[in-house]
């Protein structure tokens, strides 16, 4: 019975799953909240609170004391010594800094000591940027400038300079703390950090982690020396090797063995980043299949056929850890606005639900762009819907064909943006709190013209760690876990109802409004 074990390092939590492959079933799972389990690093969220400037820190030394305690519950709960391969994902963009003894000090870790206490010494910063850090937008403008614009970073990295992601926050780093700059000797992302302190070694950044970084060719999956160069001095010499997600980072350390009981020699896979892992355990690395979180944000993203950057600069191209490459768009006017519409006609959800059935697909050509905020794809800053159809419509006096629209509205403006993915979806994953409402899903089936499933899977993260290292370490078939550890609920598939050409018009009004 060869165990696999997933690790998932998540904005507020670090959480595992054990699987059994032969079995095909779940032996244990055990998360840490960091601001329940570890109240004295005062990250209740688990990042820092009243950051200035847009900052927003945490503590990496909070991540290793989740780590060991995960680890401990993990031992009572399972046999760690069955387990048979590794894999985990990180928070993505995140980033770790240390100096020249860290390598020392990872390859002669004591039992006696815990990991935060041997690796405070090799932090040159000592708090970590995480992904919604907003404090760079100076940094992203002069990398642009360096490059000679964001559409040239975007083609060179998969996305244009966004502020959360890595090279930036590296930037600002050199430029607000040059003599830290100047002594550290490795940069590490939250996923490659866990990974050699597993290992016991300096793991390199995976493509699909290392791609939210606007530092690595998606052409050519290597550090680009431009954007390196227009990043910080000398930054090559401070990063870690970049390699496939196909790739073995070594064998898990002694340190884990002695105190956690692991049996020696266990292959750790590279780890990547929590998007590139939740593709492959929402059972999506294969072309055709997308996954739609529908959320206070809602999010698309695919394997993708070949590598294409956005035109525009709205969606990310990041490595799939699967091989390959895959995208991610999000969009900001997600289930917020589908309650703002609700909520003005004073509606409940079973209101809400109802208005699809006394309305036709296509809405009788009323259409919304239902944008109650500044919108990021595309980048449109408005603050109120645009509605286009007749008066009592666009006075907000047909609250049944609001609804549908600003639905309609949000899969058609998804489909419009997601366009330069070349994309042929076969089945669209829903997860999130809205894809439980059959109507919603219905209008996703009808615009994207592909059947609409919804998942039984909770920790996707820590589950595509764990089939990516039985597939790598134990030589598994990946669709073959997929189809076993990934499926839909049952009675859940929706198929289009709608003709193929119900929403050409909307779409051309759509495209129209936004420009």
């Amino acid at each position: 019975m060869p165990y696999v074990l997933g690790l998932d390092s998540s904005t507020q939590s670090c959480s595992s799953i054990v699987i059994d492959t032969d079995t095909q079933s779940v032996v244990a799972e055990a998360a840490v909240n960091f601001g329940e389990s570890l109240p004295q690093y005062k990250a209740p969220s688990g990042f820092i609170p009243g950051g200035t400037g847009g900052e927003v820190h945490s503590d990496p030394l909070m991540w290793l004391d989740a780590l060991e305690r995960l680890l401990g519950d993990l031992k009572v709960k399972c046999d760690l010594s069955k387990v048979t391969a590794i894999s985990g994902a990180g928070q993505q963009h995140g980033s770790v800094y240390l100096n020249a003894g860290w390598l020392n000090c990872i390859n002669n870790l004591d039992t006696t000591e815990s990991l935060s206490t041997q690796i405070a010494p090799c932090l040159t910063r000592a708090t970590s940027p995480i992904w919604m850090d907003s404090s760079t937008s100076a940094e992203c403008r002069e990398i642009g400038e360096a490059i000679g614009s964001d559409s040239i970073v975007c083609s060179k990295s998969g996305s244009i300079a966004i502020e959360r992601f890595t090279g930036p926050q590296i930037r600002r780093f050199y430029k607000t703390s040059p003599e830290a700059y100047s002594r550290t000797a490795r940069i590490h992302l939250v996923s490659s950090f866990l990974c050699s302190i597993l290992c016991g070694a300096d793991a390199a950044i995976d493509t699909g982690d290392g791609a939210g970084m606007n530092l690595l060719n998606i052409h050519d999956w290597k550090w680009d020396t431009d954007l390196l160069e227009a990043t910080a001095p000398e930054l090559i010499k401070r990063l870690p090797k970049v390699a496939q997600g196909s790739t073995t980072a070594g064998e898990i350390s002694d340190y884990f063995v002695q105190k956690y009981g692991f049996a020696s020699k266990t292959p750790i896979t590279i780890f990547t980043g929590d998007n590139p892992s939740s593709l492959v355990g929402m059972g999506a690395s294969k072309p055709g299949k997308l996954v739609v979180s529908l959320g206070t944000s809602d999010t698309f993203f695919a394997a993708m056929p070949a590598v294409v950057a956005d035109p525009q600069g709205c969606g990310h191209v990041f490595g799939n850890p699967a091989g390959g490459s895959m995208s991610l768009q999000c969009f900001v006017n997600g289930s917020l606005a589908r309650e703002e519409v609700k909520d003005k006609f004073g509606y409940d959800w079973g209101q809400f639900t109802a208005a699809f059935s006394k309305t036709p697909a296509g809405n009788d050509d009323k259409i919304m762009v239902p944008f109650f905020r500044p919108e990021i794809s595309p980048r449109v800053d408005l603050e109120a819907p645009i509605l286009k159809g007749a008066d009592a419509f666009e006075s907000w006096q047909d609250a049944d064909a609001a609804i549908r629209a600003c639905v309609e509205g949000q899969f058609i403006n998804m489909k419009l943006r997601t366009n330069w993915m070349q994309l042929k979806p076969e089945v669209i994953y829903l997860t999130g709190g809205a894809s439980k409402n059959d109507a919603i899903a219905q209008v996703a089936a009808d615009v994207f013209q592909a059947k609409v499933q919804r998942l039984a899977v909770s920790g996707s993260v820590a589950l595509g760690a764990s089939l990516r290292a039985a597939n790598h370490s134990l030589g598994l078939d990946l669709d073959e876990m997929e189809r076993q550890f990934c499926k839909p609920e049952s009675n859940s598939t929706i198929e289009p109802k709608a003709p193929p050409d119900a929403y050409n018009s909307a779409s051309k009004v759509i495209e129209g409004l936004l420009g």
